[in-house]
């Protein structure tokens, strides 16, 4: 057989997997973006408007704040979670060969695996202003609040929720990388009379520089992207103080019937996403 009969034979097994992309995500995304252009309610004709939409967001203060609610989950998803990871997969793997680091990883995974509604209902219990178990605890201290009720705090603890839920991937990332590093270099260090710090800081970080860029995207896109526990926590509310640019779209989407503007919302968030991936694999592919 020659060799291009062989390419044309690869084709055909990645025909079904370009169907499904072309049927979940180009079209879908094509059509979002037509609506952008247009003011629709979802029933009826859609009538063009041009760049209107767009035009409303540049003015649209809720807009704006949605996005710095983003970076608020970008560090509280993203960088955080990035951090202790590195720390607790580099504690875990120090303490390998024994039971306790593979029940630690699984129940730092246990979030992960948990469904993003029944968890949210969980913490809603938890952090309850008048039942819940937080401030049960709190109470007597004086530091009970209303945690997802009150402007002040709702963010924050949005944020916190998010760390947990979030942790648990990184340490898994960071522990599999920790797999492939020379259990030579940490001896060498440690003959040189290098602290755990120091290995930790000269030896593990620069080994596993692949793995923390991958959880770093990755999790940075799902930050960027958030709805279900925003959806389940407090509905961007209380006001518009845990609003980010995901459930901002569906607001419009399906609550507003302001189709047209929930997808130039989603499309804005889509570009954003894009530009955020090319700079991170630009930057790794630089490292």
């Amino acid at each position: 057989m020659s060799a291009t009969r062989a390419g044309r034979g690869y084709w055909l097994y990645l025909a079904p997997s370009a169907v499904l992309i072309l049927a979940v995500i180009v079209v879908p995304f094509g059509m979002n973006v037509a609506a952008s252009f247009t003011r629709w309610s979802g029933v009826g004709a859609p009538r063009w408007i041009g760049l209107d939409n767009y035009a409303r967001l540049l003015r649209d203060e809720r807009f704006w704040q949605s996005f710095q609610h983003n970076v608020a989950l970008i560090v509280a998803m993203a960088v955080v979670p990035t951090l202790l990871g590195l720390v607790l997969a580099a504690a875990l793997f120090t303490l390998r060969g024994r039971r306790l680091p593979s029940v630690l990883r699984a129940a730092y995974y246990l979030p992960q695996v948990l469904p993003v509604a029944v968890a949210g209902v969980v913490w809603g219990w938890l952090l309850n202003p008048s039942y819940g178990a937080l401030n049960e605890l709190l109470g007597p201290l004086g530091l009970d609040r209303n945690w997802l009720g009150d402007p002040g705090y709702a963010l924050p603890t949005v944020m916190a929720v998010m760390v947990w839920f979030q942790l648990g991937y990184p340490v898994v990332i960071f522990m599999a990388g920790l797999q492939r590093v020379d259990p030579a270099l940490y001896e060498a260090a440690q003959l040189d009379g290098a602290s755990w710090w120091r290995r930790f800081w000269h030896v593990t970080i620069p080994q596993i520089r692949p793995e923390i860029f991958v959880v770093l995207l990755t999790c940075t896109i799902a930050a960027l992207k958030v709805f279900g526990p925003i959806y389940v926590l407090t509905r961007g509310g209380p006001g518009n103080a845990t609003m980010v640019p995901s459930y901002f779209s569906y607001l419009n989407f399906f609550e507003r019937l302001n189709v047209g503007y929930g997808s130039a919302i989603a499309t804005v968030l889509a570009l954003v996403i894009l530009l955020v991936t090319v700079a991170f694999l630009r930057l790794q592919e630089r490292e």
